[in-house]
């Protein structure tokens, strides 16, 4: 490294071309604690060989995107699509690279190749890395358990007109720890969306609602209702930049940490 560059973290990031990987490598090249030293995306990318910095509104930083991750790095921040973040999982799992994975609409066999890196480097997967989300996750398990079967649980989330999956991996999440505090299964209560003669709705039926407007950055609401009050717990992100933070304290957080399974909760001590 670089005169004044030792003890940086290496940092490259994957997908760095999108919404969520430019943020975090404009936070990357502005943090002390780090240094941006890949900035990756997938072949035939029309924006290959252009330095991130001049893309990311940050300046020359003589880190040009590439399809070759070809340098050492601590850590990899993922945000690109299922397949790549697998892929490069299997690659920091061979190189010994941290890993923090923010990508979504991984399928379950995906998410198990995904984890079986984790026997080998220090991985932390999260479908949201906002600390308010995190804080939600818990609490809204905790209202499910408290209210009981007697309250209806509905989720309904909202994101920009250009996300690909849906539901949102964070409403997936909600109702996965709902599931998780109240002895539920999620494959067998779920319902995603609604339409024609539904019949009177089931005691323990979760529903999931997916709206994709305009450029709307992420917003997720948990409806607990029964006859006679409804209790609503809502988060709202306003920018892209409170995911790209978690994601950089989760990387912080992993470099140096023994091979293993991590989570955001662990991260920021909830």
């Amino acid at each position: 490294m670089e005169d004044g560059e030792e003890g940086m973290i290496r940092v490259a990031v994957n997908g760095v071309c999108g919404r969520m990987g430019s943020r975090v490598a404009s936070l990357v090249s502005k943090d002390k604690d780090l240094k941006l030293v890949a900035a990756l995306e997938k072949q035939g990318h029309p924006l290959l060989g252009k330095d991130v910095g001049s893309l990311v509104g940050e300046g020359e930083l003589g880190v040009k995107v590439s399809d070759n991750l070809n340098v050492k790095a601590d850590v990899l921040i993922d945000f690109s699509e299922p397949d790549s973040s697998v892929a490069k999982a299997s690659l920091c799992a061979s190189q010994g690279i941290a890993l923090v994975v923010g990508t979504t609409g991984h399928t379950e066999e995906q998410l198990s190749r995904l984890k079986e890196s984790s026997k080998y480097i220090p991985c932390l997967i999260s479908p949201n890395m906002s600390l308010g989300v995190n804080l939600l996750f818990q609490i809204a398990a905790q209202v499910a358990k408290v209210l009981g079967e007697g309250y209806d649980i509905e989720i309904v989330e909202v994101h920009h007109r250009f996300k690909k999956d849906a539901p949102s991996g964070t409403a997936l999440k909600l109702a996965q720890e709902i599931c998780k505090a109240t002895g539920r299964e999620l494959n067998e209560v779920a319902v995603y969306g609604r339409q024609g003669m539904t019949g009177e709705r089931p005691r323990n039926q979760i529903g999931l609602h997916a709206l994709r407007v305009g450029d709307t950055v992420g917003g997720h609401k948990v409806i607990f209702g029964t006859l006679g009050e409804t209790i609503e717990l809502v988060h709202s992100a306003h920018s892209r930049d409170t995911f790209a933070s978690g994601a950089i304290r989760a990387a912080k957080f992993l470099v140096g940490k023994p091979p293993g399974l991590y989570e955001m909760r662990q991260v920021i001590s909830l």
